[in-house]
């Protein structure tokens, strides 16, 4: 049970995805994301927490670590999260069986609370981290032009200019580059092993310790 943490938007998806393909098939691999167990919109708006999606309140880390171990014995239930609707979508929901080896990448991960036996931590500079995330927004932004169903349909009215300088000031800003230095760069110490990503998205292992 492989953890895979890191910032929003350093390419912990796109890293595990590649892992899985890396290791099979002469091993079975599963690929699912922290992103599940987040409480749906309506439980965040409730409680107030909407706007500090990602931090680790906003996440059901029972359901979480329940989930791991139930895998370690027979099928387990992961919830699925959709990015264009910001929101868990249930159509997304899947029931993995036990693999030889399941990597759980996302965020909510700050040690090995939810039973791993491994955690790695995908590590970039800030600067880069916002670019990333702020090339991702505008993505979505411009496939909702024809897709009213998708979260950042609202934000259609914007110029892309307008969308990428929002996407940076205030969800960057003040949304995930917080909660990266308050609470999901602690997984780096905490990590058995440490990537470092650097701005031309090429890899090397750095000491976890330094």
């Amino acid at each position: 049970m492989v953890g895979l943490t890191g910032s929003v938007a350093a390419g912990k998806s796109t890293l595990a995805n590649a892992l899985k393909a890396a290791l099979e098939p002469g091993l079975t691999v599963e690929v699912v994301s922290t992103d599940g167990f987040l409480w749906p919109n309506a439980v965040l708006v409730e409680r107030g927490t909407l706007m500090r999606k990602g931090y680790p309140e906003t996440y059901d880390q029972g359901g979480l670590a329940a989930a791991v171990a139930t895998l370690r014995t027979g099928p387990a239930v992961f919830p699925g999260y959709s990015h264009v609707i910001y929101d868990i979508d249930p159509s997304l929901s899947r029931t993995v069986a036990p693999p030889d080896i399941l990597i759980l990448e996302g965020l909510g991960l700050a040690d090995k609370a939810a039973g791993l036996d491994l955690l790695v931590y995908l590590d970039a500079g800030e600067a880069d981290l916002e670019d990333w995330f702020a090339r991702r927004f505008v993505d979505f932004w411009r496939a909702a032009e024809h897709d009213p169903a998708s979260f950042y349909a609202r934000f259609r009215a914007m110029t892309e200019p307008e969308a990428e300088a929002f996407a940076r000031s205030m969800v960057w800003g003040q949304m995930n580059l917080p909660n990266l230095r308050e609470h999901i760069i602690l997984a780096r110490d905490a990590a058995d092993i440490v990537v470092r990503k650097l701005s031309d998205h090429s890899l090397w292992l750095a000491d976890p310790g330094g």
